[in-house]
């Protein structure tokens, strides 16, 4: 999941990868060099971070100098299931780069599995085979069981994706995720009120969690069901109706905090809109893909931020739309935009 307070490196390498892969295709020696870069990044031996992972660190609000290893599976997930999709523009070599870290990967996703329930098949953020809570976190770590996570919908649809797992397990988790929906047990608060009657999914696979409805969670949810060719669930149509109604409304540009409290950011929800649509047409997102591009086109214009207009760019590229090119006042040398 993304928060304001993670670094995430890798992700800026892998989505910069993907706009040149849909930029041009003559960027094949800068499309190898994200390769490389991601290979550099993957770690290689087991320590702070389990071999195979993408490292990413929490950022302190009080002191923002100060950054904590934060041992999850997302990023390392979601580099692979991105470089899994990306595979079929690659040349020979360059797959053989993706295949590599995409295979170094699959020893990290076992040690966020559930433990108690293993045939669920779902994922924790952090570590199951030693329950933690904000790893490294020093005096944090006295409340590691007591404060324990819920395995989530996000890391796990993510997870499955990643190993591309077979269709029997894919309908199974489909199933468990029936269970988990707001309204069933009790509602949701984060959302403003018109839309906490809909009964859409829930991040949390957890009955002491509180019913969170995250539009971006939800957007990766439906991106697997679709993935899957899966036949949709009352609790499907509901999920596509409340992120329609989130489109529509526009609230997205003001309240994604409140929307996706996992995500926070425009840019980010309008990156999760914008890949699932990509994926397959569902009618009632393409009936509102103009009013998306055009609220894109003004948050791009209005950013400073280079990741913002990274994710920004790539939705419109998904969308059909080629983005205007970043000024270049703005943007530093390739290497140095991927590690600030």
């Amino acid at each position: 999941m993304f928060n304001s307070a993670r670094r995430y490196i890798a992700l800026l390498a892998l989505v910069l990868f993907s706009n040149c892969i849909r930029a041009s295709t003559n960027d094949s020696i800068l499309i190898t060099q994200l390769l490389q870069k991601l290979d550099d990044l993957q770690i290689k031996e087991n320590g702070i971070f389990p071999k195979g992972a993408f490292p990413s660190f929490r950022m302190y609000t009080p002191n923002k100098s100060r950054y904590k290893a934060d041992v999850n599976p997302f990023f390392t997930g979601l580099v692979a299931f991105t470089l899994q999709h990306l595979m079929p523009d690659l040349s020979p070599s360059q797959q053989l780069q993706a295949k590599r870290i995409i295979e170094r990967a699959k020893s990290v996703y076992p040690k966020f599995k559930n433990r108690k329930y293993p045939e669920r098949n779902t994922y924790n953020f952090w570590p199951t085979d030693t329950v933690q809570i904000y790893p490294n976190g020093g005096w944090l770590n006295l409340f590691n069981k007591p404060q324990a996570l819920a395995d989530d919908l996000d890391d796990t649809v993510i997870l499955l994706l990643a190993q591309n797992i077979d269709d029997s397990i894919a309908n199974k988790v489909h199933d468990f995720m029936q269970l988990y929906r707001n309204g069933l047990k009790k509602k949701a608060n984060n959302i403003v009120e018109k839309y906490q009657g809909i009964e859409a999914y829930s991040t949390w696979f957890g009955d002491k969690m509180p019913i969170e409805l995250d539009v971006c969670v939800q957007a990766n949810a439906l991106y697997f069901v679709q993935y899957y060719h899966m036949p949709w669930s009352s609790t499907d149509s509901a999920t596509l109706k409340l992120i329609t109604n989130v489109i529509r409304d526009k609230e997205y540009i003001n309240g994604a905090n409140h929307l996706s409290p996992q995500y926070v950011r425009p840019s980010v929800v309008l990156y999760h809109f914008s890949r699932l649509m990509a994926l397959k047409p569902i009618p009632e997102l393409e009936s509102l893909k103009a009013s998306l591009v055009e609220e894109t086109e003004k948050l791009l214009k209005d950013s400073d931020l280079f990741m913002d207009q990274v994710l920004l760019s790539t939705s419109l590229l998904r969308w059909g739309v080629q983005p205007p090119n970043l000024a270049p006042h703005k943007t530093k040398g390739l290497a140095t935009l991927i590690e600030d």
